[in-house]
């Protein structure tokens, strides 16, 4: 790195913040900033985790397996799925100031995602049909965006959450891009967390992240399944899958700008042709 002041560890490998009933654990303290979160709940057949949300709306998404969400007098049953790989899941989004129940009678694993934030809206169900499914770029920058809960798809007061399929061999979240500043209608400040899982018991992805501002964040890191890496700034991309293993990643954004939207910039050396 090449900053002078303190920062957080910004790629944090499988395990890094388990703890308190959580396989991974990132909140505004630990990653050093003031918004965004992830937490991953790992369920035993006939397993259930309560929470309080705080001052944080979230939404449970099934990663592997199905269950039932209780919260303000409020239940869904979500279906999930088999794999992150096998198809896009049903959610269910939680509000701040609540108490949550996640039931699973088969067990699974399941992501919080959640961000601090002002509106208290209810609790509602995100059927997977409904789910916006983008194929972004072409040749060996293809790759598929289900835009679960990005900013035009499902209404939350600052959160925004995306899922990425990169297949084998392709490169995504690229050119380079950026959400650090506020500059209104051409970039939002988002905090960024990326969680990643790898198809194969083997596989593994890259994760770059190089300073916009002197002292910037700067990380290369060799991402697997249950790594998760943190952009509280800079340009972020490539994300590269090995070839023969698909990666998925998890996107979790939020900020102080008064309105939620994603508006990104890309870094000048690498941003003809657009985001494809």
């Amino acid at each position: 790195m090449t900053n002078t002041e303190p920062q957080p560890d910004l790629y944090l490998p499988h395990g890094a913040t388990a703890g308190d009933g959580y396989a991974l654990d990132i909140g505004p303290e630990r990653a050093g900033w003031g918004y965004s979160s992830l937490r991953i709940v790992e369920l035993e057949p006939g397993g259930a985790h309560t929470f309080a949300t705080g001052g944080s709306e979230w939404i449970v998404l099934p990663l592997e397996g199905g269950c039932t969400v209780r919260a303000d007098e409020e239940e869904f049953q979500l279906l999930g799925r088999e794999t992150v790989f096998a198809s896009v899941s049903d959610f269910a989004y939680v509000p701040r100031d609540a108490r949550v129940q996640i039931a699973s009678g088969a067990g699974g694993r399941f992501a919080l995602a959640g961000a601090k934030c002002e509106r208290r809206l209810p609790a509602r169900y995100g059927p997977a049909p409904e789910v916006p499914v983008e194929e972004r770029g072409s040749g060996n920058r293809l790759r598929h965006v289900r835009n679960f809960a990005s900013a035009d798809a499902f209404d939350c007061d600052r959160l925004i959450a995306v899922e990425v399929i990169t297949p084998g061999g392709n490169w995504s979240s690229y050119p380079p891009h950026k959400h650090d500043e506020h500059r209104p209608g051409e970039e939002a400040e988002l905090e960024e967390i990326y969680y990643f899982e790898i198809d194969g018991p083997h596989g593994f992805g890259y994760q770059r992240v190089s300073p916009s501002r002197e002292g910037g964040s700067d990380v290369l890191a060799e991402v697997r399944s249950g790594d998760a890496v943190l952009v509280p700034d800079g340009w972020h991309g490539p994300s590269i899958a090995q070839p023969g293993h698909a990666m998925y990643y998890l996107n979790v954004m939020a900020g102080p700008g008064e309105t939620r939207e994603w508006r990104i910039c890309f870094h000048p050396a690498h941003a003809e042709g657009g985001y494809r």
